[in-house]
């Protein structure tokens, strides 16, 4: 049965099944320990959405560790093992199973605090892409769409279900979401899942008004899904690649400009890979479409604790200006 002090005696199979070193493990449980207790406290039902009648911990002792059920989250999140096998690993049922990652992942999601704020004046400076965003130095938020594949959705004659969720992009049934990074390659905001075939990305960004929350010198990056946003924010600095119409091919000059948006815009192409990390959101979704959206924030928040620990890929101006 996999425990966290025998796999934290493991060092390469600790971060190969978790995506980080044990220290940085060791460091999420600290701070996952007072925000789960304090979450259980304050709660006005218990773990099975009854009314609490008895006070917080009286009821039946969990047969895990807290520290083992965050570890066996957080390899379900990087895995994404069938409840089965994972139930299997730490010698529990699939209903179990379920129960332990419900009541981590909601004390998680408190935590990551992932939203558009301002970061901390003080906060660490990253390297990474910090030559390339020169620039752009206005340069607030890099906003792109995630796409990630679901299950298709069951359907009948009277009641089409599949239609929304089937993404023409992708030629799949999928879930969007609309990922926004700051320069240093931060996620500061993620939206809520919705269905990939009736959401374009612009629509998404629409209904989101992230671009509402940008200061008067600050500028948004975007690629060319994003065409026709500068029209609804015309006092927005907003910067958008060139788009071809018909009878209307783009310049030279306008290919080389996307050509240098696409370059510095790549921050936003690093950070979707990390999140792809985490086969949570690699692989094809397998639960209730309405749990994705808090997971997705949860792995946002891992990996914004990753990126802070080791910053992204450096760049030099060399490589920013080839």
């Amino acid at each position: 049965m996999i425990t966290y002090a025998l796999l934290s005696g493991h060092v390469g199979a600790f971060r190969s099944l978790t995506g980080m070193g044990v220290s940085e493990f060791d460091a999420l449980f600290a701070e996952f320990v007072p925000a789960h207790l304090e979450r259980l406290r304050v709660s006005p039902t218990k773990r099975h959405q009854t009314a609490r009648r008895k006070a917080q911990g009286s009821g039946r002792v969990h047969r895990h560790t807290l520290q083992d059920r965050l570890l066996m989250t957080v390899i379900w999140l990087r895995v994404y093992t069938t409840y089965e096998v994972l139930g299997f690993f730490f010698g529990l049922n699939k209903t179990n199973i379920e129960d332990n990652l419900k009541d981590v992942l909601a004390t998680l999601d408190i935590i990551s605090q992932v939203s558009a704020k301002r970061p901390d004046p003080d906060q660490r400076k990253l390297r990474s892409v910090q030559a390339v965003m020169e620039a752009f130095p206005d340069g607030r938020l890099v906003i792109e769409a995630k796409e990630q594949r679901i299950q298709r959705p069951k359907s009948d004659k009277e009641n089409d279900q599949q239609k929304p969720f089937y993404s023409g992009k992708k030629k799949a049934h999928t879930l969007k979401n609309q990922i926004a990074v700051c320069p240093q390659g931060i996620i500061e905001a993620v939206s809520q899942s919705v269905p990939g075939g009736a959401n374009h990305d612009i629509t998404l960004l629409r209904n989101d008004h992230l671009l509402d929350q940008l200061g008067p010198d600050e500028a948004a990056m975007m690629d060319k899904g994003y065409d026709g946003i500068t029209k609804d924010y015309p006092d927005k600095r907003l910067y958008v690649p060139h788009k071809a119409r018909r009878n209307h091919p783009l310049t030279p000059e306008q290919k080389a400009d996307n050509r240098v948006h696409a370059r510095y815009r790549i921050i936003v192409e690093h950070v979707n890979a990390q999140l792809n990390r985490f086969d949570v959101l690699a692989h094809v979704w397998r639960h209730a479409r309405e749990d994705h959206s808090q997971v997705i924030r949860v792995v946002a928040g891992l990996v914004n604790r990753r990126t802070y620990a080791c910053p992204l890929k450096t760049y030099t101006i060399a490589e920013a200006n080839a």
